[in-house]
């Protein structure tokens, strides 16, 4: 179970020509992604975990060219970044491990899982609504 790193997305980034740049976003703000500049602003204060799931998400928006908050369609790119994200950054085998090692406890699970616990509550929507009862 390989984890994606934070020189993965870095080297991601580069092959779509998109810049990261580290600023001092106000408020609680993680990143942000700006497709006619083809730049992602990410917080200055984030932790590794915090920077891991922020970038990729902010790929995500990237790789679809997203036009950004305050649009009609800014509600379904956020639904998609997020999803893409869980996706992207927890492995089904680490999470069942995790699951169970921890209990479900989300809380020691998102530090295993090496995500934030955003990330891994997105995650858990997916799979619940992917759940078949017989």
């Amino acid at each position: 179970m390989k984890r994606i790193t934070i020189d993965a997305l870095e080297q991601q980034a580069e092959a779509m020509h998109v810049r990261i740049l580290d600023t001092d976003i106000p408020g609680t703000t993680c990143g942000l992604y700006c497709d006619r500049l083809s730049t992602i602003w990410l917080a200055d204060w984030l932790n590794d975990r915090q920077r891991l799931c922020t970038l990729c998400h902010e790929l995500v928006h990237a790789r679809y060219h997203d036009v950004g908050c305050g649009t009609q369609f800014s509600r379904k790119f956020e639904r998609r970044a997020r999803r893409e994200t869980a996706l992207t950054l927890i492995d089904p085998m680490a999470y069942g491990l995790a699951e169970s090692i921890w209990d479900a406890d989300a809380w020691h699970m998102a530090g295993d899982l090496g995500v934030t616990m955003q990330v891994l509550t997105d995650y858990r929507q997916i799979l619940s609504e992917h759940v078949c009862i017989v």
